[in-house]
């Protein structure tokens, strides 16, 4: 509080000496008088700034009590990090003598507004260790590929649990089996609530998402759309209840430890049915090595119109549904692969291509996924906010033995 006759400035300098000791005014000053500049009303000036007070205070009198209490907190928890961070930082910026007047800079306003206003559900870059190390066993038996793995990933993932995901990354025992010649069915066959296949690291490509609107099957929400928060990290992964940590779209670190950061045609894993796993690069001519190579796209588009019934409104890629193939219009089949020469098939084979847009994991198969990678025992799922409906068929229960 300040005393009688006191300004507002000498009382942060009075205590400022008195609770912290002596600090550069030039540091401690300006900070709290930015922030409060910034994050309380009209303290020493009659210019208009920025006010969240009368925001909130007018939209109270308009009847958004919710959005109002919002910003409430919204000020109250940037005042607190911009008067009990910042003061401390500026501590340490003036802790070092023989430092010049150039290496003292009072804070800017984008610094606390970034304190204040952090995005939440961002991809969350903690590189947090598994809790074990990555196994995986991949061998030919007869006609068939077997894969053995404990699912934990060989780099670092994010922060388990989170905001958006609450389940924690655990060892799993994953026996797979799938046919070293694998055929092509006269119709694709469509992905259910199981593995699409696993990444040669003994991780799972597990596109979908157990998330319907209003436990419509025909509604199911695409889980890179960004339309609900599951907590992924940036590896476009996050964990089912069964500690199973797994793949939505493209595999980051792990491609960056298969490519060394370069753009190279790699083998990233093996589909249920048999086929390989590519991505993202490809050759410009399937059957041509010495082609250039070229970032592969995928031939699905987002349709045009709006929804006919369910959600309704505008088609914008939210669900699944919202998309369409159109052949032609990448360099891909309605499966997300293609016929081409590999290194490991130099004689060429059907492969699947991860890409950076939709479908990102293919969501069809082109010959017959083995039951191997079907999962048994009741659904599961992440719970999470009210009016998405039940979990659907397969869930996100454990894949089967």
């Amino acid at each position: 509080m300040p005393r009688p006759g006191e300004t507002k400035e000498s009382n942060f300098r009075r205590v400022a000496e008195n609770g912290r000791g002596a600090v550069d005014d030039r540091v401690q000053l300006p900070a709290r008088k930015l922030a409060l500049k910034i994050f309380t009303p009209h303290l020493t000036s009659r210019r208009k700034t920025f006010n969240l007070t009368g925001v909130h205070n007018t939209m109270r009198r308009n009847g958004h009590f919710g959005f109002s209490l919002f910003l409430a907190g919204a000020r109250a928890i940037a005042l607190a990090a911009a008067l009990l961070i910042l003061p401390g930082i500026a501590d340490r910026c003036s802790a070092h003598p023989g430092h010049s007047d150039e290496t003292i800079h009072p804070f800017t306003p984008g610094l606390v507004l970034l304190v204040a206003a952090a995005p939440a559900d961002a991809p969350r870059r903690d590189n947090v260790s598994p809790a074990g190390s990555s196994e995986v066993s991949i061998t030919v038996e007869g006609n068939y590929r077997l894969i053995r793995a404990n699912g934990l990933p060989n780099h670092p993932t994010g922060q388990f649990p989170n905001r958006g995901n609450p389940n924690r990354v655990a060892p799993q025992n994953y026996n797979y089996k799938v046919p070293v010649k694998p055929q092509a069915a006269p119709q694709p066959t469509r992905l259910g609530m199981h593995p699409f296949g696993i990444a040669v690291n003994g991780v799972v490509f597990d596109p979908g998402a157990a998330e319907w609107w209003n436990g419509d099957f025909n509604w199911q929400y695409e889980p890179m759309s960004g339309a609900i928060n599951l907590g992924v990290d940036q590896n476009n992964a996050h964990v089912q209840p069964t500690g199973a940590y797994h793949y939505h779209a493209m595999p980051t670190d792990l491609l960056n430890l298969l490519t060394s950061g370069k753009s190279k045609v790699v083998l990233v894993g093996w589909a249920a049915d048999g086929f390989p796993i590519y991505g993202p690069w490809g050759f410009a001519n399937a059957k041509d090595t010495n082609s250039p190579l070229k970032k592969l796209k995928s031939s699905y588009r987002v349709r045009s119109g709006t929804r006919p019934d369910g959600p309704g409104g505008k088609y914008d890629g939210t669900f699944v549904a919202d998309y369409e193939y159109v052949k032609g219009a990448g360099d891909l089949d309605e499966c997300n692969g293609r016929f081409g020469i590999t290194p490991e098939f130099p004689a060429g084979t059907y492969h699947y291509v991860l890409t950076d847009d939709f479908p990102f994991i293919p969501r069809l198969f082109k010959g017959a996924p083995d039951s191997s990678f079907f999962r048994h025992g009741p659904p599961g799922g992440f719970g999470g906010p009210g009016g998405r409906g039940p979990r659907g068929p397969g869930g996100f229960g454990p894949p089967g033995p």
